[in-house]
This record gives structure tokens, C-alpha cells and sequence, in this order.
């Protein structure tokens, strides 16, 4: 099992984020891709999936969670440097709700670092 500083490939990566050249490196490392054709499979990977929300469709990766795209309706908002009040516009917006194997292994994992 990784420790929260390691990468699929043990290399250690920043604990913030993890990018699109992570991603890359891990299928280099891990499944023998050379460098470019892993970084083709992920901007593929997320093309597909922007090409689907594009279209209106959602997003559905098992064991992970949906992305799901949502209409907000025209609110009324406020200026905070001014206090005016100003509409906010309608819009669509892209949402992820986590699956539930996912939100067990995060409950998980936030169980264990409060113990350290």
C-alpha cells in the first residue's frame, strides 16, 4: 500500500495535488508506455470525458463517481467590495458526486492520519 507521499510508481509527489504529468509518469512507470504515449492516453482520457459533458451526458467511472452537469438558475448576488447588489446569470455547471467506494477508502484514509 502507497503511503500518502508516494506515487503508483513509489516516486514521492507533492501531497497538494496530483496532475496530469503524474498521471503520465504512472503509466510510464507502472504499464511500460513510452513517456509521450502515456501523456496521449490521459489528455485522451479527460478529452473523452470533457467531450461527453460537452454533449450533455453524464459521466459515470464505477467505483469512482459521476460527474454530472446541473442548471443554476439567475440569483441576485452582492458586489463584496461595494455592497451593490448585482445579478449573478444562469448558467450550467459541472458537479462530481464521489461513489461510494471512493468516499470509503477517503473516510478511511482521513481515519488514519488523525492518529498520527
Amino acid at each position: 500500500m502507497l503511503n500518502s507521499d508516494e506515487n503508483l510508481s513509489g516516486g514521492v509527489r507533492s501531497p497538494e495535488s496530483l496532475t496530469k504529468a503524474d498521471l503520465a509518469e504512472n503509466l510510464y512507470e507502472e504499464l511500460g508506455f513510452n513517456k509521450r504515449e502515456a501523456k496521449e492516453l490521459v489528455e485522451l482520457f479527460f478529452e473523452e470525458i470533457r467531450n461527453a459533458l460537452e454533449h450533455n451526458e453524464q459521466v459515470k467511472l464505477s467505483g469512482f463517481g459521476n460527474f454530472d452537469l446541473r442548471d443554476k438558475k439567475q440569483r441576485p448576488g452582492r458586489n463584496p467590495k461595494t455592497g451593490e447588489e448585482i445579478p449573478i446569470t444562469a448558467r450550467r455547471v459541472v458537479t462530481f458526486r464521489p461513489g461510494q467506494k471512493l468516499k470509503a477508502r477517503v473516510e478511511a484514509y482521513a481515519g488514519t492520519e488523525s492518529e498520527q
